[in-house]
């Protein structure tokens, strides 16, 4: 077994070759790597098998069990996420942006490869081949700590990943596990300014905060999700229900599922009755105010902690507000900064307006599903992550999220007066 320092040092090493990885020669490796995965779907299904049996004899979660499981079209959707990486334009290179000064130097601001990424994340194998995808498209190795409950399926896609590159002649260590699974690994790799240039922090509450607070390597802070929809007074009821189901019980495990529901006390008068049985009928817990209990009888009384809870579950906070900027207000206090939602009949009104420019988060929607904010959706291919903070990158980070720049400058001579 590789130590920490090892791999990190293996990565470092490696991130010298693939910055200079002509764009041709990195979209080859990545349909290749896509192709692996493929091939070795039995494989993976089998490591997963070990990592879901391990799991359920220690009482995981059902949501939880839902992040971790693998199988055919999933690992068919990692690799069509790896395809679609393939086929997005090189950022490496790119000039953001050029000038010449009175001087008459001559300026490019170009963007270049992070690096070093390093990505700590909880039961979620899929990340594993995104991030790793996203990091060689960028021009950067990639440095992967998943959670110990998920090592085996990380293991085994990482072998998968590292096969292709080797067929190219790339370096494999573009791609490296952290195979010490002790929590101590974590607490190192927060501290390794000297092999590591970025930190992504991606899974629960807990690990992010240890990694924002306790890290000396630059942190992108990524999203725990407590995501609402509020419906506005003239709100349409199908769209309404429409959205709010699919917010919250299309895939309820994962941090842009719909958490609470906020609704103007003249929709609810008319129809929040109807849109709570729908949502109980569907299996969906819910906890609700004083107000929103008067139409369901199955709702239980909400307590502060609700407001704020992600629960990653067939669970939903409801509350009856008296306008949008009541609304605004809970969710500026309650949210996590990464995605709300409106439903209203008028996308241009003032309401609207209000919502759009006065919620704090990363992504804001007008009549859509939260579930959409994530990279595969927003045509990013795939995602390293949500950023929730406002440095840097914010929202779905894509490619070049994942990018730094530098500054060249071509002159004639000239020295400075």
């Amino acid at each position: 077994m590789k130590t920490i320092k090892e791999s990190a040092s293996a990565a470092k090493a490696a991130s010298a070759e693939v910055a200079h990885l002509s764009t041709d020669t990195k979209n080859a490796a990545l349909l290749t790597m896509a192709e692996a995965l493929v091939e070795d779907k039995e494989k993976i299904i089998a490591a997963n098998a070990r990592d879901m049996k391990a799991a359920k004899e220690r009482g995981t979660s059902d949501a939880l069990l839902d992040r971790l499981a693998l199988n055919e079209k999933r690992i068919a959707d990692m690799a069509e996420g790896i395809r679609q990486i393939a086929a997005l334009p090189d950022p490496v290179g790119e000039i953001i942006d050029s000038w010449v000064t009175a001087d008459g130097l001559r300026i490019k601001k170009v963007r270049v490869p992070m690096g070093v990424i390093g990505i700590i994340y909880e039961a979620r194998p899929n990340v594993t081949a995104d991030a790793a995808a996203l990091a060689f498209k960028a021009g950067s190795s990639i440095l992967l700590r998943g959670s110990a409950s998920a090592y085996e399926s990380n293991a085994a896609i990482v072998s998968s990943l590292r096969r292709a590159l080797t067929s190219h002649g790339i370096c494999p260590d573009a791609v490296c596990l952290v195979e010490d699974n002790n929590r101590e690994a974590v607490s190192e790799m927060l501290r390794m300014r000297e092999y590591i240039d970025v930190i992504i922090p991606r899974g629960g509450a807990s690990l992010i905060k240890n990694a924002v607070e306790n890290s000396t390597v630059p942190v992108i802070e990524t999203g725990v999700g407590n995501c609402h929809v509020y419906v506005d007074e003239s709100a349409d009821y199908d769209m309404a229900e429409n959205i709010v189901v699919n917010a919250k019980t299309q895939r309820p495990g994962v941090c842009n599922a719909a958490e609470t529901l906020l609704v103007h006390k003249k929709w609810a008068e008319k129809y929040l009755g109807r849109l709570l049985s729908k949502l109980v009928s569907l299996g969906v817990e819910l906890h609700g105010d004083e107000i929103s209990r008067s139409f369901c009888d199955a709702v239980i009384p909400a307590t502060d902690d609700d407001w704020a809870e992600e629960y990653l579950s067939l669970k939903m906070a409801v509350r009856v507000v008296d306008d949008v900027r009541e609304a605004v207000a809970h969710i500026n206090k309650y949210g996590t900064k990464h995605t709300e939602c409106i439903v209203t009949s008028s996308p241009g009104s003032e309401v609207a307006k209000y919502f759009k420019e006065t919620v704090d988060a990363a992504a804001v929607n007008v009549n859509a599903s939260t579930r959409f904010t994530d990279g595969f959706m927003y045509g990013f291919g795939a995602e390293i992550g949500i950023s929730t903070q406002k440095l840097h990158a914010r929202g779905p980070m894509g490619l070049r999220e994942i990018t730094s720049y530098k500054y060249i400058v071509e002159g004639d001579g000239q020295i400075r007066k």
